[in-house]
């Protein structure tokens, strides 16, 4: 071969195509038939670098059969330690790793265990040489990586080229660094709907830019299609939301079909939150509660007295039968702090202090009468606002709200006052003329009564708030495609089945994922689907429209509705929910905490991957990953 046809094939690159097959193909000539060609030397080469028994220091030292055997069971205990604290979402180092300490963190403290119960590990610790210990910090993240490696192939292999709803969340972790939690919701095939955890990446700002490329690393990394992504699921912060420049808005770009929608929790708590701000009378009722609570928990000797107090009435109540007694019945709690983004937590709240109603009263006097400073103009500042009409008013119109929003107009038309009489509150009358704080001061007439305050000015203005908000916030496109996508869903059995909502479904939101020729098989399908699926006994025995795929593949019915079936695939992509980013969050403050705040950001990546995925994690061997490990670097002791 001349040295310009050796120059094609190593430098400059091989153009010439015509060349190739036949007997004067020019990679058969390059490829050469003598031992000594340029091919086969640098083949030849390639093998003795990857024969590990030709290893210079296997040439120089010898390893018997027993130190392999001994190094991969040091390494197989290293592992299980490791994997041990990633399922339980603990810290691997101590404080005090020294040999004298008598905690050095979980990870030793594991193998240490495994040690007491087993003499012949504790001695190949014991003699373990330095560079062969494998329980070295590097170690451990290698591990973790190696371990996290495979568990992202195996999410993969469960999307198996389907499409996909991208989960993205960001927060700061406690060394103040944003952390940016990816999970992927998908339908495997068997039919169930998996969110899997696919990884914390740091990202140096939280800019749309930066976090677009950050979640376009990690999928393409992976060998995931950008193209598969169908749904975008974040919360409502205006980087991720914004219409035009958010992060949604990019992604749709480059995804037309990956649709947006805003954590329907998160809307609905806006909502709620929102429509409490409207109202005067609410947001003034949340912050005399706020009050209130804070002056009784705030104190362990306060609390301490809530219970005490608690107990002597249940014990009150019980003996004269006005409670039940039973397992589970009559628990002791304290009074609930109500977050600002979880309306559940006001619920909790408000249902506390009427539980608690009588025993928080008796702390408070008990604060005033033997309280000393501010605390005390608090606590009578408290009682005062509690044992109002008003306040007593609102506390239960926004349990029933809470509780029941669909039957809130027929609950509220019961004239039911016990709760006041219980509690020696004075109730006024609602006939008599209700003057505001300015009319009062302006010696004003007043042409409405309380009835008309309490009924217009708080009750309907309380609901009408809500109305608007919910209409505003549930709106938007995203509802009239879960209104289509309902046609579906098993629980509508009662109702006739639409079938052009399905091909508008398709039609108008996913186009990309049907030809014409399908959409033509589409409508066919539809018509036996109505006879053959929704007619049959077992379609009204399901609850959910994964279960109604779960059936279809048991019944082997997929076959016949294949076109159906990835309708209802693509309809599952989507969430309502982006619960699962903000308990990874929650796992991650348990591992990176103020005492650990210096741990590194693929350390923990690693970790949470194990610890949320530990089902994919758990069928992945020690034996495979002693080898993963083997094969990753060249080791200083064969293994």
């Amino acid at each position: 071969m001349g040295h310009y046809d050796q120059q094609a094939f190593t430098i400059d690159g091989f153009q010439n195509w015509k060349k190739v097959g036949g007997k004067s193909c020019a990679f058969l000539h390059h490829i050469g038939t003598e031992c000594t060609s340029f091919h086969n030397i640098a083949q030849k080469s390639c093998d003795d670098l990857l024969n590990e028994t030709q290893d210079i220091r296997n040439v120089f030292e010898t390893f018997t059969e027993e130190e392999r055997k001994n190094n991969r069971l040091r390494l197989k205990a290293t592992i299980y330690a490791v994997r041990w604290c990633a399922f339980q979402g603990v810290a691997y180092r101590g404080h005090d790793e020294g040999p004298d300490s008598i905690n050095k963190g979980n990870f030793r403290q594991m193998l240490k265990a495994i040690g007491d119960y087993n003499t012949e590990m504790e001695e190949l610790f014991r003699t373990a040489p330095k560079y062969a210990s494998y329980i070295s910090p590097s170690i451990q993240k290698e591990v973790l990586n190696l371990i996290s490696i495979r568990v992202r192939r195996m999410i993969c292999a469960e999307i198996d080229g389907g499409k996909i709803c991208l989960v993205v969340d960001e927060a700061r972790d406690q060394s103040n660094k944003e952390q940016m939690s990816v999970v992927l919701r998908f339908v495997n095939k068997e039919g169930f709907v998996m969110e899997r955890f696919f990884g914390l990446v740091h990202v140096p700002d939280t800019t749309v830019q930066t976090l677009k490329n950050a979640i376009y690393f990690v999928l393409s990394h992976n060998n995931l299609d950008l193209k598969s992504i169908r749904g975008q699921g974040y919360d409502g912060a205006s980087n991720m939301l914004g219409h035009f420049k958010g992060l949604q808005a990019l992604i749709s770009n480059d995804c037309p079909y990956a649709y947006y929608v805003h954590c329907f929790a998160h809307r609905l708590q806006l909502a709620l939150m929102d429509a409490s701000q409207g109202v005067v009378a609410l947001q003034k009722f949340f912050t005399r509660l706020s009050l209130v609570i804070n002056v009784v928990v705030v104190s362990s000797k306060r609390s301490d007295q809530l219970r005490v107090v608690q107990a002597e009435e249940i014990a009150y109540k019980i003996s004269i039968d006005e409670l039940e007694t039973g397992r589970g019945l009559n628990q002791i709690g304290t009074l609930q702090r109500a977050g600002d983004t979880r309306w559940s937590s006001h619920l909790k709240s408000i249902s506390s202090l009427i539980k608690m109603f009588s025993p928080t009263c008796e702390v408070l006097l008990k604060v005033i009468e033997d309280g000393t400073g501010s605390i005390k103009g608090d606590a009578d500042s408290a009682y005062e606002t509690i044992t109002t009409f008003e306040f007593i008013f609102v506390l239960h119109l926004e349990k029933e709200i809470m509780e029941i929003t669909d039957l809130l107009c027929q609950a509220l038309q019961r004239q039911s006052q016990d709760f006041c009489n219980e509690r020696n509150i004075d109730i006024p009358d609602m006939s008599s003329p209700y003057f505001s704080r300015g009319a009062r001061a302006r010696n004003e007439r007043s042409d409405h009564t309380l009835e008309h305050h309490y009924r217009v000015d708080i009750f309907y203005e309380a609901i009408n708030c809500q109305i608007m908000e919910l209409n505003h916030r549930f709106s938007d496109r995203s509802m009239e495609l879960l209104r289509l996508s309902t046609t579906l869903d098993p629980k509508s059995v009662d109702e006739p089945f639409q079938s052009g909502d399905i091909i508008e479904l398709v039609e108008k939101f996913y186009p990309e994922d049907f030809n014409e020729q399908e959409k033509v098989v589409l409508k066919i399908q539809l018509q036996h689907y109505e006879i053959d699926v929704v007619q049959h006994a077992d379609y009204k025995l399901l609850t959910s429209m994964s279960e109604l795929c779960q059936w279809l593949i048991k019944t082997r019915r997929v076959a016949n509705f294949h076109l159906i079936y990835r309708v209802a695939s693509l309809i599952l992509t989507l969430l309502v929910s982006t619960a699962i980013t903000e308990r990874s969050f929650s796992a991650m403050n348990l591992i990176k905490t103020r005492l650990r705040n210096k741990m590194e950001d693929e350390f923990l990546n690693y970790s949470l991957v194990l610890h949320f995925e530990r089902e994919l994690a758990e069928k992945i061997s020690l034996e495979t990953v002693v080898e993963d490990f083997k094969k990753a670097k060249d080791r200083c002791v064969p293994l």
